[in-house]
């Protein structure tokens, strides 16, 4: 069942489900951290309206910057005004930021310890038709290595809206994964978040799971499809929510493995390097456990329909239920 504690959207598993994409969130939180802190700006390169930074940019223009296609200037920059007491958020499509800037990102943000925000919108496979050219399968890998930076990947449209508002107020690096495409709406303003928490969606009305589902990002939703469908077979789960990569919440993941002793990991990135790698590393040093990874190994996207990708490189709800089933054997054998 849904957990009750945390108001989700009681509408997660009907057909006429609520969609938004992340980066509409993000676009109203930024609206909202401008309209409430005069020292939050907004830098842009040349891709404002489909980062959903135009809200912030037509109502504060003297407070939002256009540097053109430049994205080691975008964030150069943006450490500059950080430095002058500013609140930057700096957007493009996470494969040119962090994917073309990364060495400034380090060097001028991170080892600067400025309290930059950057956000990386069209990450993953679902940006479809782009192709493998545009789908950024390595952002977390690459944000997550880098001392002091923060790194977050929301559900759905609430949930960015939600850590968008708490970045604005949080003195730190940090990057905010977004997807282009609409997904379905999980959480409601009243379901609670903090930062470095993770969250039990879905849980067993009765008795322990048996297999516990850790997901980032929009795959949150077929997560939660998965575990209904297990349910109707006999199969207990929990799934949890982890919006808050970096710093990852160590005692709540070993909390789940001590229950479930058995974890499959599920993200629209790279297997190597990305949520599921750092949730080995937390539970080979603390807890270990039979894993099984969901995401992409080892390959480059294509061009194709968000659904089909994610279908395609085995990401979809079959994939997720056959991956609780393989380490559950695992787990008995």
């Amino acid at each position: 069942m849904l957990n009750p504690k945390l108001k989700l959207n009681p509408k997660i598993f009907n057909s006429d489900v609520e969609q938004a994409s992340t980066r509409k969130g993000f676009g109203e939180g930024l609206l909202k951290a401008g309209e409430e802190n005069k020292n939050v700006v907004a830098l842009c390169a040349d891709l404002t309206e489909s980062v959903h930074m135009h809200l912030f940019a037509e109502k504060f223009p003297k407070r939002f910057i256009e540097v053109g296609v430049a994205e080691q200037n975008l964030v150069t920059v943006s450490s500059g005004m950080a430095a002058m007491n500013k609140i930057p958020f700096c957007g493009s499509y996470s494969i040119f930021s962090p994917g073309r800037n990364w060495e400034q990102i380090r060097t001028t943000i991170a080892y600067n310890n400025r309290a930059v925000k950057i956000i990386g919108s069209h990450s993953g496979l679902t940006v479809g038709p782009d192709g493998g050219s545009h789908q950024m399968l390595e952002d977390i890998a690459l944000m997550r290595t880098i001392p002091n930076m923060e790194v977050f990947s929301p559900c759905d449209a609430i949930e960015a809206k939600k850590v968008t508002l708490i970045l604005a107020k949080n003195n730190k690096p940090s990057y905010l994964r977004l997807v282009r495409e609409k997904s379905p709406i999980v959480t409601t303003e009243e379901t609670p978040y903090e930062i470095g928490g993770a969250e039990i969606f879905w849980m067993p009305d009765v008795g322990l799971a048996k297999v516990g589902i850790i997901v980032t990002g929009e795959l949150v939703y077929n997560a939660l499809l998965c575990a209904k469908e297990l349910e109707t077979e006999g199969i207990k789960t929990k799934v949890m929510n982890l919006i808050t990569i970096k710093p990852i919440d160590k005692e709540a993941i070993i909390r789940l493995a001590k229950e479930c002793k058995a974890i499959v990991t599920v993200e629209d990135h790279q297997i190597a390097g990305g949520m599921g790698s750092l949730v080995a590393e937390v539970l080979a040093e603390n807890y270990p456990v039979p894993i099984e990874f969901i995401g992409v190994k080892d390959k480059f996207g294509q061009s194709g329909g968000a659904g089909e990708l994610l279908e395609y490189y085995g990401l979809g709800v079959k994939d997720i239920k056959e991956a609780v089933k393989k380490v559950l054997k695992r787990k008995t054998s």
